[in-house]
């Protein structure tokens, strides 16, 4: 096989006492995609059709520093046995049946989450590109409903790298992209408010804010506890709790503002008009 072309293979991977952690009658995946480990895409390169080797793999071509929870420690070398079954050209997504889209698009998802906790955001953020590249396909809509999950789940991991990486503006539209599908995504919701009040925007920040919590009116992101402000005084402490960079009269601008429209509807049920 050669760089690009799927191949399927039978797989064991050991520990080096003998325990089973790694199992897999027909695994299937792109050379050069970064789907499985580097040991496991640089042996398959030089095998036969109907070829059985061992492939004893140092730990850095493996989990590395990480390991793989539950089963593999951390810098643990693992012994594989593989048997490469087939290879051919890699098909066209649009080809693939929808069960398969969803398998491979997963697949390169949860490599992307790899090394997203491996800290190689680069890669990661690649991982996730293909995987959508995959799962953004013309559907019909029964099936956009069932593909939408993985790609906001894709799209929101890719946010996330992108943000390690620097990327602001690219995490910013990608999160755009994540309410385009699913206009109640929390996550997405927070994202852009907090990427959008980075940059200055702290209307727009605000109405993305509220409304995510007011979906979820206790939440974490990105290990922040968020409540949703009751009246003016919350409101005014939630500015300077979660908006430390806001100028202190752009600030003042925009609790008046929010001041006059919970009087208005205060004094529309009958209540008082001033505070």
């Amino acid at each position: 096989p050669a760089w690009g072309q799927e191949v399927t293979l039978k797989m064991q991977g050991v520990l080096e006492d003998r325990t089973v952690v790694e199992k897999d009658c027909k695994l299937v995946f792109v050379i050069g995609e970064g789907d499985v480990n580097q040991a496991l895409e640089e042996c398959t390169i030089s095998m036969k059709q109907g070829e059985i080797a061992l492939l004893l793999a140092d730990s850095q071509y493996t989990y590395g520093h990480l390991g793989r929870e539950p089963d593999i420690p951390a810098w643990a070398p693992l012994l594989y046995q593989l048997q490469l079954l087939d290879f051919r050209e890699k098909p066209d997504p649009l080809s693939l049946p929808i069960p398969d889209r969803i398998r491979i698009g997963n697949q390169k998802r949860e490599r992307g989450n790899f090394y997203f906790q491996s800290e190689e955001y680069s890669m990661a953020a690649q991982a996730y590109c293909m995987a959508l590249d995959v799962l953004t396909t013309h559907t019909t809509d029964e099936e956009d409903e069932e593909v939408n999950d993985y790609q906001v789940k894709c799209l929101n991991n890719l946010a996330a790298a992108q943000l390690k990486l620097g990327q602001s503006d690219e995490a910013l539209h990608t999160s755009r992209d994540v309410l385009f599908l699913d206009p109640q995504n929390v996550k997405a919701l927070f994202r852009k408010g907090k990427l959008l009040s980075d940059k200055g925007e702290y209307e727009e920040a605000m109405e993305n804010l509220k409304k995510a919590l007011k979906l979820e009116p206790s939440t974490k992101v990105r290990g922040v506890h968020a409540r949703k402000p009751s009246n003016v005084a919350e409101l005014q402490q939630f500015c300077i709790d979660e908006w430390t960079k806001i100028p202190p009269q752009r600030c003042n601008r925009l609790v008046a503002s929010y001041r006059k429209r919970l009087i208005a509807v205060v004094a529309a049920k009958g209540g008082p008009t001033s505070y």
